[in-house]
């Protein structure tokens, strides 16, 4: 088992791992020697069987799961993959399997150990893992019996034959709205979705193995040697640079290139906004295709008309020469250079580089082994770097007067509540990012994205200067929210900002598990409806008195009345999952206070 800071730590389920992405706050604990709790999750059997065959790739399985599953159907379950279609993938199939398997909400998601894992450890220099593995390998998946009769043992089971999958786009704005290929061209007309691709991208840590080049590079040469161009601007974006080196070294990196595709850095990219796309502050509609795990509105460029899709590495490549988001590689012909009709044949590749893994900068710095008299010296002008201060514990009195900055209406994810892109430079200085504190959530009221009412002078502004406003003030506030509300990236930002603004109570219809336990873990309330109706009784001058905070104890439920400016008043009934244990984080201010605390005890 592993606990990782980032969302995307699930990605190890692919080496038969249960790797759950956790908050930093909880990787704090870990490291100090504490327990770390999760409430125990569900199981989800997925039972694959058949083999991926043509244009098919393991991206298209959890493309599959996702239309199955919607964007909260994993929620507080484990999903694990078996069948015999799941040993016919390859390890890293597996890994983009896992990855994904964040945005269904899944604590995490995992196959059972076996040949390909072996294989791939073997090749990149872990024999002594792979062969400890071996040792136990019995006691790494699942007894016979539960393979044999799925239905008693897993929560939900369900099954998809590899042999008749067929590639899916994903989008746009939710990675859950899965279409099939074959019916691009109907749904996407339906729906008015711009049908011109501006850009295909692929790599970031989702999509960029060895394999999942190989299989773009053979579409990228079938272009090139069938006189073809691509109609949409081409990205590619190695996810290490171990794999970076070595498909340099095969020729892979230059099969792109002849096709003008561009070369980004090893890192996150444009999956995270960290790009300088050219048009995008004009905010015009257009589509993107990409092999990312998400597609939130605004989070590709910061336009929220960017409708950006989902789908595996090869059919990014294939979209992206087509030019056409209803181009559908296994029917459709091209025009190329010579005015020839041209088909692109499947694609092609290896699981495993044939000459082996090699790198020759890995970027690894290997900390100071006692870290004790490492003294951190910060400029106080510093516009990138701010010491934090701890925040303050609450008084054990009841929260009365706060108000409300913002109904969030729909999708909040914590893309919406904490943006990447540019303003990721500041995320080592808390004041300054929290500048971009939920400036993408849309107002319930108005329908627009940062502008909300200033109970004060009743003028409307940006999120981040209404809520300094009412922090001068000396009033705090509660943001009002959706369904899964915070789903998307483990950014602790997103949990931070509010809380170091101002923001007391987070009130919303359901959470995603990462982004609850973050507002735990910085001395928020996470609390939500008894009642979802009740998220409509919310009005936009409402001021909120939590009557009960005094009486906060596990399993008890608390009271809001809720004020409105008419002077009639709601009692609103809310739920939280806290424990004892986090009760205590939220009346020290914070899990790092009650850790300081106890350490000077």
């Amino acid at each position: 088992m592993m606990i990782g800071t980032d969302s995307h730590t699930v990605n190890a389920g692919g080496l038969g791992m249960v790797a759950i992405g956790v908050g930093g706050a909880d990787a704090v604990d870990v490291m100090a020697d504490m327990a770390w709790e999760l409430k125990f999750p569900k199981l989800i059997g997925v039972k694959l069987t058949g083999k991926l065959n043509g244009w098919t790739a393991p991206k298209d399985v959890i493309l599959k799961v996702a239309g199955i599953l919607t964007v909260k159907g994993g929620t507080g379950a484990i999903i694990e993959y078996f069948g015999d279609g799941a040993e016919s993938m390859s390890c890293t199939g597996k890994g983009t399997i896992c990855n994904m398997g964040a945005e269904v909400g899944a604590t995490t998601s995992t196959f059972g150990y076996d040949e390909s894992m072996e294989r791939y450890l073997r090749a990149t220099g872990r024999d002594d893992v792979a062969n400890a593995a071996n040792e136990v390998k019995e006691h790494l998946t699942a007894d016979p019996e539960v393979y044999a009769d799925p239905e008693s043992y897993f929560d939900q089971v369900i099954e998809i034959d590899l042999s008749t999958l067929t590639p899916h786009l994903n989008g746009p704005f939710t990675p859950d709205l899965a279409t099939p290929v074959s019916e691009m061209s109907k749904v996407a007309k339906k729906n008015g979705w711009p049908l011109q691709v501006e850009w295909g991208l692929i790599g970031s840590c989702t999509n960029s193995s060895y394999e999942d080049l190989a299989r773009a590079a053979s579409i990228a040469k079938q272009a090139v040697d069938k006189k073809l161009v691509t109609k949409a601007e081409f990205g590619i974006n190695p996810g290490s640079e171990q794999v970076r080196y070595t498909a340099e070294r095969d020729g892979l990196l230059s099969i792109f290139e002849d096709l003008n595709a561009k070369i980004f850095t090893n890192a996150c990219g444009p999956c995270i906004g960290q790009w300088a796309r050219e048009g995008a502050d004009k905010q015009e509609r257009n589509s993107i295709i990409h092999s990312f795990n998400r597609n939130f509105s605004k989070r590709a460029d910061g336009n929220p008309n960017t409708h950006a899709f989902v789908a595996s590495p090869e059919m990014v490549a294939a979209v992206a020469i087509s030019g056409r988001l209803d181009f559908n590689p296994m029917t459709d012909a091209l025009i190329n250079q010579e005015g020839e009709e041209v088909q692109l044949d499947p694609p092609t590749g290896v699981e495993l580089p044939p000459l082996g893994f090699d790198v020759k900068e890995n970027g690894y710095l290997a900390p100071q082994e006692d870290g004790a008299s490492v003294e951190v010296v910060v400029k106080e002008d510093s516009e990138r770097l701010q010491l934090l201060s701890p925040f303050q514990a609450w008084d054990g009195n009841n929260l009365m007067g706060a108000k409300l900055l913002i109904k969030a209406q729909g999708k909040c994810t914590t893309d919406h509540i904490s943006m990447a892109g540019p303003w990721l430079r500041f995320r080592g200085h808390l004041d300054n990012i929290s500048n971009n504190c939920l400036i993408g959530a849309v107002n319930a009221f108005n329908e627009k994205t940062n502008f909300v009412k200033n109970q004060l002078s009743g003028e409307y502004g940006g999120v981040p200067d209404v809520q300094r406003a009412y922090k001068a003030a000396g009033i705090e506030s509660v943001v009002v929210g959706d369904h899964n509300y915070g789903e998307g990236s483990s950014r602790e930002h997103a949990a931070m900002e509010p809380r170091h603004l101002g923001v007391k109570v987070v009130l919303v219809k359901s959470f995603a598990r990462i982004h609850e336990t973050n507002l735990k873990k910085q001395g928020m309330l996470g609390i939500t409806f008894a009642n979802e109706a009740d998220y409509d009784l919310i009005q936009e001058d409402d001021t909120f008195n939590i009557v009960d905070l005094e009486l906060f104890t596990p399993g008890k439920s608390i009271n809001i009345e809720v004020i409105h400016a008419d002077g009639t008043t709601h009692t609103i009934e809310t739920n939280h999952t806290y424990n004892a244990q986090q009760i205590q984080w939220f009346r020290e201010g914070s899990a790092l206070n009650l850790i300081k605390k106890q350490n000077q005890a």
